[in-house]
């Protein structure tokens, strides 16, 4: 379960899909990361995103994969957007099924690090002193 899209999504409905796999998910954690309004030491307006359409869906998929093999969880679900986002807005959903919430924790805590490695995503911070790409992955 993962998705590239431009609009923004329904945490309560994409908890829902990931608890109607498996009646066994005795934890579920999610990472939810939104558009801030100050970022090293500027005032944010919002951000942009772009993506490698293809290989983005692909490398997402592959680390589905991984974090499905290397922990003991029933399902991860991964949502990222792209395209212009406003301060508080949603920019990625993270979503780990697993019978137990240790389990659940780190394969979420996985998810995000390997994300921010891998997957060929982008961000343009548009401040109020000009536009800058994040070359970083904090």
């Amino acid at each position: 379960m993962i998705k590239v899209q431009r609009e923004d999504f329904s945490i309560e409905e994409e908890i829902k899909k990931v608890k109607a796999k498996s009646r066994r998910i005795g934890g579920i954690v999610t990472f939810l990361g939104t558009v801030r309004d100050f970022s090293r030491g500027k005032e944010v307006k919002k951000l942009v995103f772009e993506h490698y359409p293809g290989m983005a869906e692909k490398k997402l998929v592959e680390l589905r994969e991984k974090a499905l093999e290397k922990f003991d969880v029933i399902e991860v679900s991964i949502i990222h957007r792209f395209g212009e986002i406003g301060i508080g807005e949603n920019i990625v959903l993270i979503i780990v099924g697993a019978e137990h919430r240790k389990d659940a924790f780190e394969a979420c805590k996985f998810c995000i690090d390997e994300l921010k490695k891998i997957v060929p995503i982008w961000k343009k911070e548009i401040t109020t002193e000009g536009e800058i790409w994040i070359e970083e992955h904090p």
